[in-house]
């Protein structure tokens, strides 16, 4: 739908409902220093089609698959969607962003949160997983902040990897800043793992946070580390950027994990520039009542026919404030329901091969890095992420690629100033042989 402003008539009825006399007196209850009083700084007025072929000319600057050959993943990944998800999509009865709030009569969407809750528990080999999240760096704070729950309290040290994806940490840090709980970044060791020899000295530890496949695209011990939090009476909370990877490696659940959580866009979800995303969460059953958001459960009716019902709802809006969990709201719906049209189209069979796809190009794409005389610093194995040592002052070969419509990858340094020249890159199913092979070629010449 496109956007129509409203006409000047329009407004003036509008205001006089309201019984406003201008624009002003409808925002006089804020402050007269936060007003802005200057004219924006914004360009003449256009006709529609001048401005469609002006936001085109600016979406012409952008670098993007498929008119450039993007190695980049970063906790948002390029995979194929089958042509079943965009079309179910388009149904009027699945074409809708709404999430119930009361245990209703639309049976439809309910339904949908239900087989999503399904597939996403099995996937991640948990127990019950809720209605979704915003996305994946919410959905691991809102985790965090559950196992300080689930101790009533009593503890309030959280050890974290630097190798969970840095804008998750930072996400971590400013839902933790005003809390006073303590957050301790454990260091990454020589192979690209977690460092947990810290962890025996961090007083009242709540969780163990680590991702996998982690920033560097490495795969974490995650049942070392559940096994080292639990010896310490302490959760293990497992995060993730790429659920796919779990079509072909042991699933957090499988290896002691009692809180999973991560952004599900890779699941049938269009990359859009970095948004929206899904925030898939997770639990063990013992902890649902400790859980936030929102959880589907099914049930018959008095004539025994199935039904679908809100079940739990822990925030303020459903219980007293003060025992709610948390008042953030559960992702559009249409996110997760496109989460679960893809899930089911692929099936369990699919999502292996996919998986499968995926970590062999990477591997591939690794191997001819290395004979081609670069260093690959983290040698544990990996999805379809990797990180690449490049000669001094490869910023220039960089941006030259660039300009020949190949993105080689992001460079980490910002992140991890001690990985000067480190490049970490992505290959997913999407990403041809000749692809690679031109990229290759072409840091090389």
């Amino acid at each position: 739908m496109r956007y129509l402003p409203h006409t000047n008539e329009d407004v003036a009825e509008m205001l006089q409902v309201v019984g406003a006399a201008n624009l002003d007196d409808l925002f006089s209850s804020i402050p007269e220093n936060c007003r802005f009083k200057g004219e924006l700084n914004l360009p003449s007025d256009m006709t529609e089609w001048a401005l469609t072929d002006h936001m085109a000319t600016l979406a012409d600057r952008m670098a993007c698959s498929p008119e450039y050959r993007v190695f980049v993943g970063a906790g948002s990944y390029r995979h194929y969607i089958p042509a079943s998800v965009p079309y179910l999509l388009s149904r009027s009865e699945f074409s809708t962003a709404y999430t119930p709030y009361q245990p209703e009569i639309s049976q439809g969407t309910l339904q949908a949160i239900f087989e999503y809750q399904t597939l996403t528990a099995r996937l991640l080999g948990m127990e019950v997983a809720n209605a979704s999240m915003y996305d994946g760096a919410s959905a691991l704070a809102e985790a965090l902040l559950m196992a300080i729950r689930i101790e009533r309290g009593k503890k309030t040290g959280i050890a974290l990897s630097t190798l969970i994806h840095p804008h998750y940490r930072q996400v971590v840090r400013t839902y933790f800043e005003p809390t006073g709980y303590k957050i301790v970044e454990l260091p990454c060791l020589p192979d690209g793992s977690t460092d947990l020899s810290a962890v025996d000295e961090i007083e009242n530890l709540a969780a163990i946070a680590l991702q996998s496949p982690n920033f560097f695209g490495c795969i974490e011990k995650i049942k070392a580390a559940s096994d080292k939090a639990h010896a310490l009476n302490a959760l293990s909370v497992v995060c993730f950027t790429e659920p796919m990877a779990y079509g072909l490696f042991k699933n957090p659940g499988s290896q002691g994990a009692d809180i999973v959580c991560g952004e599900g866009q890779s699941l049938g979800i269009p990359q859009s520039f970095g948004g929206p995303g899904l925030g898939m969460f997770a639990s063990l059953n013992k902890y649902v009542r400790n859980m936030p958001g929102r959880l589907v459960g099914k049930t018959t009716d008095r004539d025994g026919k199935r039904g679908f019902v809100l079940t739990l709802a822990t925030r303020e809006q459903h219980i007293r404030r003060e025992r709610a969990t948390s008042n953030i709201c559960s992702n559009q719906g249409l996110c997760a329901t496109m989460s679960t049209m893809y899930m089911a189209s692929v099936g369990g069979t699919g999502m292996r091969e996919l998986a499968r796809l995926n970590r062999d190009k990477a591997e591939y794409l690794k191997s001819e890095l290395k004979k081609a005389g670069f260093r690959i610093p983290f040698e544990r194995p990996g999805f379809n992420e990797f990180v690449v040592e490049f000669p001094k002052g490869f910023e220039s070969t960089y941006q030259k690629l660039v300009g020949k419509k190949i993105v080689a990858g992001i460079p980490i340094e910002c992140h991890y100033p001690e990985l000067t020249d480190h490049y970490l890159l992505c290959a997913t199913e999407t990403h041809s042989k000749a692809d690679m092979d031109t990229l290759v070629k072409e840091v090389t010449s």
